[in-house]
C-alpha cells in the first residue's frame, strides 16, 4: 500500500518563489516628461530672468541697454572663468585675487607691446603662454608682454582674456551688442526648431575660435545676455531661452533616473550630450511638453533654459543638493527615500 503524503513533505519539494523585480523609473517619453516636470516644480525658479537682469553692479540688463562694450567684456570673463573647475573654487580664487577687466588690458594695449601677437585677434593664435612653465611662443618678447602680468587661475585664462578682448576690439568693432543685433536681424524670425538652431550658431560660431572656451560655456554665457534683454528685443529672449548648457549635474541626473536608457540614449559625458539624441535634444524635446507659463505666466511657453536651470538646481550643492555625487558614492544606488522624486526614479548607478 502506497505511502499517504504529509502535509510537511509536500512542502518540501514545493519550489520557492523568486521575488519579482519591479523595474522603477521611466519607460517612456511620456514617464521622462512626468519626471522632469516635477523637477521644475520643485527646483524651477520662476524669477529667473528677472534674476539674470538684475544680477551684479551694474546689472546685466543695464549693461546691455546702455550697451557698455567694458562692462560686459568684465561680465564675460567672470562666467568663462568658471569652465573646468567647481564653482566654489572660481569665486574663492576670484574673490582672493580679482578678474582682469577691458580698461585694464586697453592700457596695455596702448603702451604698444612689441609681441607681433597683441597686434589684433587675428595675430593672437598660438599665443602658447603658460603661467606654470612661465614661457610662451615668443620667448624673445616674454619679458616685455602685459599679458602674464594679471594674476588670474591659470595661462589659459589669461590667453582667454586678450583673446576676447581682440574679438570684441578687431570683429565686433568695440560694440558687442550692435554686431549681436545685427547678426540676430531677422524680421520675420520665428522661433522653430531649425531656425533657433541656425541662429544659435550664427553667434556661437564666431565665438568658438576665442581661445580656450567651449560651446558649454558659450551657451551659458550667451543665454543669460540674450535673456537679459529688454522688451524692444523679444527675439533675443526667444533664443536665449533655447540654449542648452549641459554639465556633468545634468547629464548624471538624466542617467542616474533612467531618462537615457528609457529614451535608447545612453553615452558618456563629453560630445554625445550635444549630438543626435543627446542630453541637450533630449531636453529640448520634453521642453516642447513643459507649458513653463505654468510657473510664471510671463514665460514662454517653451524654455529649455528654464528646464535645464531647474534640473541643474535640483542636483547642485549650492542651490537644492538632492541628486549628486556627494549623496552617493560612486559606483551604489541612490538610497535618498527622502526625495519626493524617488518612486518615480530609477536610482541607476553612476560608473566612472
Amino acid at each position: 500500500m502506497p505511502k499517504r503524503r504529509t502535509k510537511s513533505s509536500t512542502a518540501s519539494v514545493r519550489k520557492p518563489r523568486l521575488p519579482i523585480r519591479k523595474r522603477f523609473g521611466p519607460t517612456s517619453f511620456a514617464d521622462a516628461v512626468r519626471l522632469v516636470r516635477g523637477v521644475c516644480r520643485l527646483a524651477g525658479l520662476p524669477s529667473l530672468i528677472d534674476e539674470i537682469r538684475s544680477y551684479g553692479e551694474p546689472t546685466l540688463g543695464a549693461i546691455i541697454e546702455v550697451q557698455d562694450n567694458a562692462a560686459l567684456f568684465d561680465w564675460l570673463i567672470v562666467v568663462l572663468s568658471y569652465q573646468g573647475i567647481s564653482d566654489r573654487v572660481a569665486s574663492a580664487y576670484i574673490e582672493q585675487h580679482g578678474s582682469v577687466t577691458w580698461n585694464e588690458i586697453s592700457r596695455s594695449l596702448s603702451r604698444d607691446p612689441s609681441c607681433p601677437k597683441l597686434r589684433s585677434y587675428w595675430h593672437f593664435t598660438g599665443c602658447g603662454y603658460g603661467k606654470a612653465l612661465g614661457r610662451c611662443s615668443r620667448p624673445d618678447h616674454y619679458d616685455r608682454c602685459p599679458l602674464p602680468k594679471h594674476r588670474l587661475r591659470n595661462g589659459r585664462l589669461n590667453q582667454t582674456a586678450y583673446s576676447l578682448f581682440l574679438f570684441i576690439r578687431d570683429v565686433t568693432e568695440a560694440d558687442f551688442v550692435i554686431w549681436m543685433d545685427d547678426r540676430l536681424a531677422d524680421k520675420g524670425f520665428r522661433p522653430t526648431n531649425e531656425r533657433l538652431a541656425s541662429k544659435r550658431e550664427t553667434l556661437i560660431g564666431p565665438l568658438r575660435n576665442v581661445y580656450g572656451v567651449a560651446d558649454k560655456v558659450l551657451n551659458l554665457a550667451l543665454a543669460s545676455i540674450l535673456l537679459a534683454a529688454d522688451e524692444r528685443r523679444p527675439h533675443w529672449r526667444e533664443l536665449g531661452g533655447s540654449m542648452i548648457a549641459i554639465d556633468t549635474l545634468v547629464h548624471n541626473f538624466l542617467k542616474r533616473t533612467g531618462v537615457l536608457r528609457a529614451l535608447s540614449a545612453d553615452h558618456p559625458y563629453g560630445e554625445g550630450c550635444y549630438g543626435s539624441n543627446g542630453c541637450a535634444e533630449i531636453i529640448e524635446r520634453v521642453s516642447r511638453r513643459i507649458d513653463t507659463r505654468e510657473f510664471n505666466r510671463s514665460f514662454p511657453a517653451y524654455f529649455p533654459r528654464f528646464v535645464q536651470y531647474a534640473i541643474w538646481r535640483f542636483c547642485a550643492q549650492e542651490a537644492l543638493n538632492i541628486c549628486n555625487g556627494n549623496r552617493m558614492a560612486t559606483g551604489k544606488r541612490c538610497r535618498s527615500g527622502w526625495c519626493r522624486l524617488y518612486r518615480k526614479c530609477a536610482r541607476r548607478r553612476i560608473r566612472t
